[in-house]
């Protein structure tokens, strides 16, 4: 994390959006994907299991290995170590219970990693973890429009949402950006360092800008 300007709130999707028709239909997209590569109501059968190297999955007869991008919780560890950013979830699963469990048993190393890997952590490192469910500050998963949990998140917070940014797969989740202000960065193949930088210069480009307006 660099020492620039950070907006007061990041708020992430967790999962991927389900193609809306077949292959074969002309407005038809491959899946794509926010914090995690699985859509958490149909994708992942519960109940969650973690075998003895804390690695968490689900039981289906072809487990599905509950984890996050390889990026994501090196940037949450990042955005934690900054007191003056909250960080959240919006996600509009009809599966908050099993969100919220996945999000406890998926475990996050408490130390730095070497670079930008996580997967890159000593041996003293990789057993002192957290619940990744301790990373975020609020947690807004429920069936419902994006709208409804920003203008929440806001009730809670009383963050203006020009100082909120959200990484979210979904184009049509613009309209927090339309209707209230966030600034929405649309994800198009998972959370890595390449698209959090990218979405947090959106965000200073936009705030920059707003900043000038007003002196």
């Amino acid at each position: 994390m660099d020492d620039g300007r950070f907006p007061k709130l990041v708020a992430f999707d967790l999962e991927y959006v389900r193609p809306t028709c077949s292959h074969t239909c002309p407005t038809h997209r491959s899946p794509s994907f926010t914090l995690w590569e699985f859509w958490i109501d149909t994708h992942v059968e519960p109940p969650l299991k973690q075998d003895l190297t804390g690695v968490v999955y689900d039981s289906a007869s072809d487990p599905t290995r509950v984890e996050f991008y390889k990026d994501v919780p090196e940037i949450l560890r990042g955005l934690t170590s900054k007191p003056e950013v909250t960080v959240a979830a919006a996600s509009r699963t009809s599966a908050p219970k099993l969100a919220r469990e996945a999000l406890r048993l998926i475990k996050i190393p408490v130390s730095s990693s070497v670079g930008k890997d996580t997967t890159n952590v000593s041996g003293t490192n990789r057993g002192k973890l957290l619940p990744a469910i301790d990373f975020f500050d609020h947690l807004e998963i429920y069936p419902g429009s994006k709208i409804a949990h920003f203008k929440q998140l806001h009730k809670i917070t009383g963050i203006p949402y020009s100082e909120m940014l959200f990484f979210d797969d979904e184009s049509r989740n613009e309209e927090v950006e339309t209707q209230l202000g966030v600034t929405f960065f649309w994800v198009k193949d998972g959370v890595d360092w390449d698209c959090f930088q990218k979405g947090l210069q959106k965000w200073r480009k936009r705030h920059t800008g707003a900043d000038r307006a007003s002196s």
